[in-house]
């Protein structure tokens, strides 16, 4: 007769106490205590199987606190960046077999890439800067990208580089520096290949590979040159392995 009160009186209690309490966890906990208390022959006064009550929805809370939802994927970072965004006093001038600027300041590496020229006594470009660059990522992975004239490298042949790695210091000499698609060999502008047309300093500009360059630098957010506008075609060819145009760069 003990026992039977006894898990009587725990089922009772239990049953008077608000729905709100009651959570499943909870009530399961107070009939397994009132199963225990029956089988050892004792009583269980409401004020344990308050207790016990409390615990289960402390431990619930808990629970619910430390519980966040999975935070959405990291944007994937932009393929290329803006080579010339450090450039002080910035002022485009022609697309030519690259495209000319002025100004002074750092120059970054478009995207990952490997040093294959860092010059600054060349004889064949004024100012006497080359460097050259092959891309490793993106749409123009496997391409050359030359900068020439008045630079000075800051990195060397082999080095890997990234779009935040400084390859060269401009500076104001008269000259400006010119930029763009090289060869293969990295020995010179990709316009003087027979198959972009053979355009070497001479013209006529502005040419199909250089414009094809001044359209990559654009979409990075580099001002446009002023004679790449409205011009709808250059002259030379511009060559298969170079793409045509430069969506999804970010």
């Amino acid at each position: 007769m003990l026992l039977l009160v006894a898990a009587v009186g725990v089922f009772a209690i239990a049953a008077r106490l608000p729905a709100s309490t009651l959570a499943p966890r909870a009530s399961a906990q107070a009939q397994r205590l009132g199963r225990v208390a029956a089988q050892a022959g004792t009583l269980v006064s409401k004020t344990e199987v308050r207790k016990v009550l409390a615990a289960s929805d402390r431990a619930a809370g808990t629970a619910k606190a430390t519980t966040s939802p999975t935070p959405p994927p990291a944007a994937p970072p932009p393929v290329y960046l803006n080579p010339l965004r450090a450039i002080t006093g910035l002022i485009p001038q022609r697309v030519d077999m690259g495209v000319d600027f002025a100004g002074s300041g750092p120059i970054y590496a478009l995207g990952d890439a490997v040093i294959t020229n860092a010059q600054g006594d060349n004889a064949g470009w004024p100012g006497g800067g080359w460097i050259t660059y092959q891309l490793t990522s993106g749409p123009a992975a496997g391409l050359m990208v030359y900068v020439a004239e008045d630079v000075q490298p800051t990195v060397q042949v082999g080095q890997q580089v990234t779009s935040s790695t400084v390859i060269a210091q401009m500076y104001n000499d008269g000259d400006g520096i010119e930029t763009g698609w090289a060869t293969p060999d990295g020995s010179t502008a990709e316009s003087q290949l027979a198959v972009a047309g053979g355009i070497g300093g001479d013209g006529p500009f502005p040419t199909e590979v250089g414009l094809s360059f001044d359209a990559l630098l654009v979409a990075l957010g580099v001002p446009v040159a002023p004679n790449s506008v409205p011009v709808l075609s250059g002259y030379g060819t511009l060559p298969t392995n170079i793409p045509a145009e430069w969506s999804g760069l970010s």
